[in-house]
């Protein structure tokens, strides 16, 4: 699974350096696709309950399962989430990051940025044997509400390892102490998703991209983290 995820980081960092005003998100895909295939390993998203891409590319609004489009256009102040997939000798890899494009995002879509990725960092933090998916959710929820955002309800992250989603549910809320118990060798992906404004979410026509009810913008980051007696370690960095 380190080997995975050390794949989906590549593709993640190729992406994101295509990430320019005047791409579109389905640029995006072709760059993630062609890295996926030069490393050896096959998308995880791809056909999985039909979905139609490797990546999955949110913009703005979107929370995530943004399908890639030559008609969706990035400008300088858009945020972009990409998510992405792979498997590898059988085993699954899965992160996610949200970059800026351009120079000129808002101070506040930069505070949405390092509140997002630091919600993560505190959600691995209690990823230790002995803890609960609670006490995950918990860590998240707290840093992201203390900063005046909300987190999704919706959407959730999973454990993950032969499949891409198992066993347990990993919500980014929740109560200390309370759901299933992490053990030593669990992999989990922990996924904070956070709206500047509501919590609340909707899906388009298309019958994947999630965006948020109010219009407001979304972030969302990701790491597979494997739960050890030595504590948390990262498997997609």
């Amino acid at each position: 699974m380190r080997r995975s995820g050390r794949i989906v980081r590549q593709v993640l960092e190729a992406t994101r350096d295509a990430v320019a005003p005047g791409c579109s998100t389905m640029d995006l895909e072709r760059v993630a696709e062609r890295k996926i295939r030069d490393l050896g390993a096959k998308p995880a998203f791809k056909g999985y309950y039909d979905y139609p891409c490797v990546l999955c590319a949110s913009v703005n609004n979107e929370i995530v399962h943004g399908i890639p489009s030559e008609r969706r256009v990035l400008k300088p102040g858009d945020i972009v989430s990409l998510d992405c997939g792979v498997v590898l000798d059988g085993y699954y890899g899965d992160a996610a990051i949200t970059v800026p494009v351009g120079d000129g995002i808002t101070p506040e879509l930069q505070k949405l940025l390092s509140v997002t990725q630091e919600s993560l960092s505190q959600g691995i933090e209690a990823a230790r044997v002995g803890n609960t998916v609670g006490d995950v959710g918990a860590a998240v929820q707290q840093y992201v509400e203390a900063n005046g955002f909300s987190v999704v309800r919706e959407f959730v992250g999973h454990g993950i390892g032969t499949r891409l989603h198992e066993d347990p549910q990993v919500p980014n809320y929740g109560t200390p102490g309370h759901g299933p118990r992490l053990r030593d060798g669990m992999v989990i992906a922990i996924e904070p998703m956070v709206n500047m404004g509501r919590p609340a979410t909707r899906v388009l026509d298309d019958k994947w991209t999630a965006v948020t009810e109010d219009g407001s913008y979304s972030a969302h980051f990701e790491h597979c983290v494997a739960v050890t007696k030595n504590g948390p370690v990262i498997l997609t960095e």
